[in-house]
């Protein structure tokens, strides 16, 4: 049986298309047990129609109606595009979820396209054994219980922590994350502007963003994030969003330290489990994250098509 959905490529989302993909995407969630989008998705969903750059491509996959897939694509620097893609539970193995990979195929020409499938075996037979992609990262989710004990946090006697300044840490900011994720393909590449989308998100709380300052210089930084509880997640969960140290402050621990004053403030809002990403190649991060107790939980997997 197949679905023979209607493909409709957008630039944006209007409200109400939005509100569905947003719905289609909890309807995964609740049942895949982990989210189809990450955040720079959903930042892209749910931008005003008339704003939003023109690298982004959306895909929506209609059935009679109902919006049975959506598919979310981003042009790199290199060309390549990095897509997500998600189908509604009741449409599956209908047809739906080839028809968006062909459509991103044809968006993509050359030189390629790059999937990301949530949770491994989401997309996993349909990427790579039919439709000729192969694997090329992984994605960890980790997790920790905040009731387990959590050692207290040790600074050099020359570095203080303090808390985000909206208004006056974005440059330094932006700078010292660009230094420490140089190598990420999208961590590094954040800008002031993609800084203050996320700053004007509802889940922005500066009391939970922590810097690490030598002098004046910003050498480190623990960005925390705390997600409402849905109906996929009953529970708030508390998330390290993203530590970085400065290559200039390197070997002095405050990688750790870092983590573990997050860790600290996630326990004090009374979250009772953290959660985090890493890539499965990075053994440094993965040894000191499950020296303080974080364990892989999930697993992404990109796939791409030459």
């Amino acid at each position: 049986m197949s679905d023979d959905p209607q493909l409709k490529v957008l630039p944006r989302l209007d409200a109400d298309q939005a509100a569905a993909v947003s719905a289609l995407a909890e309807a995964a969630a609740q049942a895949d047990g982990v989210s189809p989008l990450d955040d720079q998705v959903r930042l892209d969903v749910n931008r005003a129609e008339d704003a939003g750059p023109d690298t982004v491509t959306h895909i929506l996959a209609l059935s009679a109606g109902t919006l049975a897939g959506y598919a979310h694509a981003r042009a790199t620097e290199s060309g390549t595009l990095n897509a997500h893609l998600v189908v509604a539970p009741d449409h599956r193995r209908h047809g739906v979820g080839t028809a968006l990979v062909q459509r991103l195929l044809e968006e993509a020409g050359r030189p390629g396209l790059r999937v990301w499938a949530h949770g491994d075996d989401a997309a996993a037979g349909l990427l790579s054994d039919r439709l000729g992609f192969t694997r090329v990262r992984d994605l960890w989710q980790m997790r920790r219980r905040l009731d387990l004990p959590i050692a207290p946090a040790t600074y050099p006697s020359n570095v203080h922590v303090r808390t985000f300044e909206i208004g006056q840490d974005e440059a330094a900011w932006v700078h010292v994350n660009a230094e420490a994720f140089a190598a990420h393909p999208e961590q590094g590449k954040m800008t002031e502007d993609d800084l203050r989308e996320r700053i004007a998100e509802p889940w922005f709380d500066p009391l939970g963003f922590f810097l690490a300052v030598r002098g004046t210089e910003v050498v480190g930084f623990h960005w925390t994030k705390v997600h409402p509880a849905t109906p996929a997640q009953p529970d708030p969960i508390g998330e390290v969003y993203a530590v970085g140290v400065s290559p200039q402050a390197q070997g002095l621990g405050l990688g750790k330290a870092l983590t573990i004053t997050g860790l600290l403030h996630l326990r004090g809002l009374g979250l009772r489990e953290v959660l985090l990403y890493v890539d499965g190649d990075n053994e440094a991060a993965i040894a000191v994250y499950e020296k303080l107790d974080f364990a892989r939980r999930t697993l992404d997997v990109m796939y791409e098509h030459p």
